[in-house]
């Protein structure tokens, strides 16, 4: 039987990262991987480009049950350690909005990064290596898998959530969980796109490919970024973002003009074009199709001049807060991560170790931790890869 002091199941993001750190600390390191090819979701983020981390990253941009869990791994690993990381690789990157960080190139270059200081670190990496069992030992525990029996002092279960099924996401990490008596919280797709309801669908759907800045809103936390309207319902940044805290039969508000007073505009162009139709007005705001297709929605024409205040006020009120009952998500499909997950209660928010079974560890999107959009999912894989792999 093959021994190692560490065994890693997953080779994404943060399970490359804690096999870099427990290498350099001179463990010997075995990182296990179901498919033929490691750090998927890391090559198929941003477009390609891979939003590796947000220079304004903060416990405040994570969601959990248990917010001050995620304090101490991402104080002890910040996105400007990330970022040095790869500046001493030569990585060259750009900020995009928000302090988010893009590869100038592309994402394989994040995962040659990691794979590199693995490689230094003396770390190996297996694919196409299934974990059937996983059991404790006198010595720490044994892995049955589809290449032989293993043992290692530790395990770390870094296989993340149940986002992106084709990219090779499983419940592996869950089900560990559960068969060593931790609790799983319930889980969803999040950072996904909205599905509509029918009747919305047939108006919205001649608006795919449109996109617009917007204010998405549900109760007191909102959203100002871009909407994006597709085939099957509405996307986009201020969508995905605010998808992590909608639940089925609520409501999202949208504010198509977050940025100007829509009632006062509309009063100027009144007395400036009292003969102008509204959607002829609203399309200087918004694209032409979009105004007509809205105002037809909202059930809205007449000229201006004709209008009342009372009447602007209605049309302020519906494209200002036009509120929408999605029928769904697309799912895991298309989800970023999924949020809920593994209770972090019985977890060591300083060392990601179960508190009830001695050396066994897990990190990254398998916990009941969810970012943010914008590169603060990755920022937690790294700091809780290396909060792991500094206590392995």
């Amino acid at each position: 039987m093959q021994q190692f002091d560490v065994v890693i199941v997953g080779a994404g993001a943060s399970g490359l990262m804690c096999a870099a750190t427990a290498g350099y600390r001179g463990r010997s390191v075995l990182v296990l991987e179901h498919t033929a090819k490691v750090g998927r979701k890391i090559l198929m983020s941003g477009g390609g480009r891979c939003n590796f981390t947000n220079m304004h990253n903060s416990p405040a941009n994570f969601i959990s049950q248990n917010p001050h869990f995620c304090k101490s791994a991402l104080s002890r690993y910040k996105a400007q350690d990330f970022i040095d990381l790869v500046d001493r690789h030569g990585v060259e990157y750009h900020e995009k909005t928000l302090g988010q960080l893009f590869c100038n190139d592309s994402s394989k270059e994040i995962l040659q990064v990691l794979l590199t200081e693995c490689e230094w670190a003396g770390v190996e990496v297996r694919t196409e290596t299934t974990v059937h069992k996983l059991k404790s030992s006198e010595t720490g525990f044994q892995l049955q898998t589809t290449k032989g029996n293993i043992s290692a002092g530790s395990v770390v279960i870094a296989t993340g959530g149940l986002s992106i099924p084709n990219g090779g996401a499983t419940s592996f990490a869950y089900d560990i969980a559960e068969q060593f008596s931790l609790d799983v919280l319930p889980r969803t797709a999040s950072l996904v796109p909205f599905t509509l309801q029918p009747k919305d669908k047939e108006v919205l759907s001649e608006l795919s490919g449109v996109s617009h800045a917007v204010r998405a809103t549900i109760g007191k936390t909102s959203f100002l970024e871009m909407m994006l309207f597709t085939h099957r319902g509405i996307s986009g940044p201020a969508i995905l973002q605010i998808s992590n805290y909608w639940h089925p039969g609520e409501e999202v508000e949208i504010d198509l003009f977050p940025g100007i007073d829509l009632f006062e505009w509309l009063k100027e162009q009144r007395e400036a074009r009292p003969k102008a139709e509204l959607t002829t007005i609203m399309a200087q705001q918004m694209s032409k199709r979009m105004a007509q297709i809205l105002c037809s929605k909202f059930e809205l024409s007449g000229v201006m001049g004709n209008f009342s205040n009372k009447q602007l006020e209605a049309i302020t009120a519906a494209f200002c807060c036009w509120k929408i009952k999605p029928s769904g998500t697309e799912g895991y499909r298309t989800a970023e991560v999924t949020i809920g997950g593994i209770n972090t209660n019985k977890i060591n928010q300083k060392t990601m170790e179960s508190n009830s079974t001695s050396g066994l560890y897990f990190i990254g999107e398998c916990l009941d931790v969810t970012g943010h959009l914008g590169g603060h999912n990755f920022q937690w894989a790294w700091a809780s890869g290396f909060a792991a792999g500094q206590a392995v």
